[in-house]
């Protein structure tokens, strides 16, 4: 695939009528070609109206029309080879192996949610059959199911240039529900967005599909995301950045005379919890997990939304002997170059404040990588009364940076979780011994946090059925939510009832002869499909 420099929209590259921008190399600073062209607000206009006069059509496709979409938007993104896994390298600076397997998962979570459209179950159909006969007072035929909310603005990620971009989680899950994508490409790696944009357009092309199912944008990133989730066209957004990114697209939202919802994923610092029974090990096995924990902290240079930021060690000599095992680990390692000189400069002042702040000091420090945006893996350590007392030490630093929480008593652990924002995922170190402690920190954890963990790292989201990658604000805007797996879905979804409507205007799924197949609630009992095995296979 050759790159224009252009935005996709409806299905063709448009020139921009604003400024030009490029990708950079953070390794080099190089500048990458082509230049690309930034729309205006008033050229946005094309995209989000072409999205409104897709919906209809789109909204309405059979499961495995749908379904086979989505296939082959996976089947596009990997026909594009190494080029792409060359350019994303190139814009981001993180390793081939690192983008490989990130790409296997955006084409993964593409090829989880077409089973989930031809299994069907997401469309919640329930049916309460009329009861003319029951008294005092007869019961309406009443059919619910859900549909989908209309087009979707999303927002491209700048640590997953592949799993959470342009045919990212966000994006396949709104089209999944049935919702068009106008999709604001992120400038930081804007040839991996087109290249990925370019699978997608060729995806909707071959099925016949109306053009405006999906739009690739390229702008200013305050003014045409504002002017994008302002677009009354526009029904919902979905967005994975910056807190202080998201809460201006809240706010923007919910100043529209008709406010939409905004499922935004922030910040986290992912505290980990260790028990003294984890550390009443060999020297050999505390140096292992030491590791573990430097590993989270510093792999793909920290810069992931579920990197331990925080751990909690007892105080003692089981908790010194970690932290002095912390700090040889983190010593012998080098920084990685992070995405942006932006960012790394951003990691840089985070580092700085706390370092600076009262009752903090340096567990152990890397080394600065080959690069000027590679900075040095830092572990900073302070005690549990002062993580509670000042804010500053509850800041999230993106990046490769952590700080060790020394404590006294489970006491002192309750109280810090309370004084905790919401989180993504809190994970647990422990053995057998240590289960009655764990049992009376859970309850307040899943007041804090999306996702429990035990004897594990918060880094590495499994999509799947179960999993939740969602939690409190500020970790997300909306703490019923989740981005990853399959009940994402349900973002861009709401229900609606059909009362007393004749079969000839029942929508498909909630006619009686259930032409779809589809597992369906009647009069509160699960009815499954008689398909079911055989769509599954």
């Amino acid at each position: 695939m050759t790159l224009t420099g252009h935005s996709l929209i409806a299905g063709q590259p448009v020139v921009g009528d604003g400024k030009t921008a490029f990708g950079f190399n953070p390794a080099t600073n190089e500048v990458l070609e082509p230049a690309y062209t930034l729309i205006t607000d008033e050229q946005l206009t094309t995209a989000t109206s072409a999205a409104a006069e897709a919906f209809a059509s789109f909204s309405t496709l059979d499961p495995e029309t749908h379904a086979a979409f989505l296939d082959a938007i996976a089947q596009n993104i990997e026909a594009i080879g190494d080029d792409l896994i060359i350019r994303a390298g190139q814009e981001t600076g993180l390793p081939a192996a690192r983008l490989q397997g990130e790409r296997a998962r955006t084409t993964g979570q593409l090829r989880l949610f077409a089973k989930v459209v031809r299994q069907g179950d997401f469309r919640g159909v329930r049916i309460d059959p009329a009861l003319p006969d029951r008294t005092p007072l007869p019961r309406a035929d009443i059919r619910q199911r859900q549909i989908p909310l209309g087009p979707v603005a999303v927002f491209g990620a700048s640590n997953f240039p592949l799993a959470f971009s342009t045919a990212g989680g966000d994006t396949a899950s709104a089209l999944a529900a049935g919702c068009p994508v106008v999709f604001k490409a992120h400038n930081a790696h804007p040839g991996t967005g087109e290249l990925v944009g370019q699978a997608v357009v060729k995806a909707v092309k071959d099925f016949g599909l109306h053009p405006g199912v999906f739009s690739l944008v390229y702008g200013p990133g305050s003014s045409i995301g504002q002017a994008l989730v302002a677009d009354p066209a526009i029904k919902a957004v979905g967005f994975t950045g910056s807190q202080t990114a998201g809460i201006a697209l809240m706010r923007t939202a919910a100043a529209r005379p008709e406010p939409i919802p905004v499922y935004a994923e922030m910040s986290s610092l992912n505290p980990v919890f260790v028990f003294e029974g984890a550390l009443n090990r060999s020297a050999e096995q505390i140096k292992a997990l030491a590791q573990q924990y430097v590993t989270a902290v510093t792999g793909s240079s920290g810069q992931l939304c579920t990197s331990p930021g925080l751990l909690f060690a007892p105080e003692g000599e089981l908790g010194d002997k970690l932290a002095a095992a912390v700090g040889r680990a983190v010593s012998a390692c080098a920084g990685q170059t992070m995405l942006t000189g932006g960012i790394a400069s951003s990691w840089n002042q985070g580092a700085e404040a706390l370092g600076s702040a009262s009752g903090v000091d340096v567990v152990g420090q890397g080394t600065a990588g080959p690069t000027e945006n590679a900075p040095a893996p830092t572990i900073f350590g302070t005690r549990i009364s002062e993580f509670v007392s000042n804010n500053v030490l509850h800041a999230e630093i993106f990046g490769a940076a952590s700080l060790v929480i020394r404590y006294a008593s489970t006491e002192e652990l309750i109280a810090a979780i309370n004084r905790l924002d919401g989180q993504l995922t809190a994970s647990l170190q422990l053995t057998e011994e240590d289960y009655p402690t764990a049992a009376l920190l859970i309850p307040a954890l899943e007041q804090k946090v999306g996702r429990i963990i035990v004897n594990g790292w918060p880094t590495g989201v499994e999509v799947g059925h179960a999993m939740v990658h969602g939690g409190p604000f500020p970790a997300t805007s909306d703490t019923r939510t989740t981005s990853v797996g399959t009940l994402a879905i349900n973002r861009f979804l709401r229900p609606v009832a059909y009362q007393n409507l004749p079969q000839e205007l029942l929508p498909a799924p909630l006619q009686d002869s259930n032409p779809w197949h589809l597992n369906r609630r009647i009069d509160g009992t699960v009815d499954a499909a008689d398909v079911k095995d055989e769509i599954n296979a």
